[in-house]
């Protein structure tokens, strides 16, 4: 029981860390300044679609045995692409150059702004790939050493926040709390995170001797309880700490901005200094996992003829060049392509608990489509092309338009295609 309850926190400090990442450092603060005195209508929203989302794509993995079982029933050649797109968002293209850009207008500039953008994402990227060799040893890193250090730096930065808050807290800036909260989960891209570097959770577990299901079960939901507590509170303070600057700033204020206005006015330049130090380990911390997870998933997608470590190294260079168009150009960039992988994968996430009861692969494939038509025509028509009828779609204005076609096409599937023996978890 001791054994299972230390790596029940090891694993659950690592997920913590590997979900709080660049993303998860400068949206609560920035849907706190939107929402303003709705701030917690939106926090609530945010927090479902990030973290209550990720766990449940956890968990899903967990029940169908890896990504594969979640995507697997799609077919083999979707599946692929589905993957290869989700690993190319949480990795090279968005994700990873996301955490250096962070770390550099945040932790950087505030206090050298003389130091080269150029050069600080080569020394941020040599850093990842020195962690990120030793494949095995990327849980222990960041659950034992790096996340202790990144919640004492977040809890002196909140509870100063709340002690002595900035200002009243505001009118809301947008009319919709709860779907800004949504489409700011969304752009954390934590969900798909899961997809990948869940694996490396349920290893971790096995190598620690939970071979047993039950007992693995165990340990990955306990995990997931602790990351999921920690996230909350954490969440919670940083979204306050932007509802209470709602009155001081504009939205026209930038995401990293904002942030180190907040900590320069609660802590002056010590303040900057702690937070300089929070940012680079929440940033390194996720860009550890999602280095590490992206390799793994090309190397095994390559049948092993690419090895892993050289996979790190590509990765670390190509992450290096994105990282320096800067940190607001890829939130843009990112955020109509998540809103056309995001439905099909959380749909493909939903069915997989049911898996063992839907028997037609053709369910699978159909949903994933209606899901994956709506949210490209509602990208299009995001973009500046209308589409009047998405508007008038059920739950349409939640951001949950592509639901019930993605139920439609489901039941269609159910009446077409081939049976499939009903998966059975190991």
């Amino acid at each position: 029981m001791k054994k299972t309850n230390t790596s029940t926190f090891v694993i659950g400090f690592a997920l913590f860390s590997m979900f709080f990442g660049a993303g998860n450092l400068i949206f609560p603060p920035y849907l706190g300044l939107e929402t303003g005195t709705h701030w917690w209508i939106g926090f609530i929203c945010y927090y479902l679609a990030d973290i209550g989302l990720a766990l449940m794509a956890l968990f899903a993995m967990l029940e169908s045995g890896g990504a594969d079982g979640i995507t697997g029933r799609i077919g083999r050649l979707p599946a692929h692409i589905l993957m290869t797109a989700i690993v190319l968002c949480i990795g090279p293209l968005v994700a990873i150059p996301r955490t250096a850009a962070t770390t550099y207008e945040m932790s950087v500039q505030p206090l050298w702004p003389g130091v080269s953008p150029v050069v600080f994402s080569v020394l941020f990227f040599a850093v990842i790939l020195a962690l990120c060799i030793r494949e095995s040893a990327v849980v222990d890193i960041v659950g034992k050493f790096l996340t202790p250090a990144l919640l004492l730096g977040l809890i002196v930065l909140i509870v100063r926040g709340v002690i002595a808050p900035l200002g009243p807290i505001g009118a809301p800036l947008v009319s919709h709390a709860p779907v800004t909260g949504i489409k700011a989960g969304y752009q954390t891209m934590d969900v798909l995170g899961v997809l990948v570097f869940g694996l490396i959770i349920l290893r971790s577990a096995e190598e620690k001797g939970h071979t047993e299901k039950r007992e693995r079960s165990r340990v990955v939901i306990g995990a997931g309880a602790v990351a999921g507590i920690a996230l909350l509170l954490v969440y919670l303070g940083l979204t306050y700490l932007g509802a209470t600057a709602s009155a001081s700033y504009g939205a026209d204020v930038s995401r990293s901005a904002l942030v180190v206005g907040i900590v320069r006015a609660l802590l002056g330049r010590t303040g900057l200094v702690i937070f300089a130090v929070v940012v680079a380990l929440a940033c390194i911390t996720t860009a550890v996992a999602l280095v590490s997870s992206a390799a793994s998933y090309f190397a095994g997608l390559s049948g092993g003829r690419l090895p892993y470590r050289l996979l790190v190294a590509v990765i670390c260079v190509f992450s290096a060049v994105i990282s320096n168009v800067g940190l607001e150009t890829i939130v843009s960039v990112a955020s109509p392509v998540l809103d056309i992988v995001y439905p099909p994968a959380l749909v493909l996430i939903l069915l997989s608990y049911f898996g063992r009861y839907i028997r037609r692969d053709s369910v699978f494939r159909m949903a994933a489509l209606g899901a994956l038509l709506v949210s490209v025509l509602g990208t299009v028509n995001t973009l500046g092309v209308p589409i009047p009828f998405l508007d008038r779609l059920p739950l349409a204005a939640l951001g949950f338009g592509w639901v019930v076609p993605a139920a439609v096409f489901g039941l269609l599937g159910a009446l077409m295609g081939r049976t499939a023996p009903a998966a059975v978890p190991e």
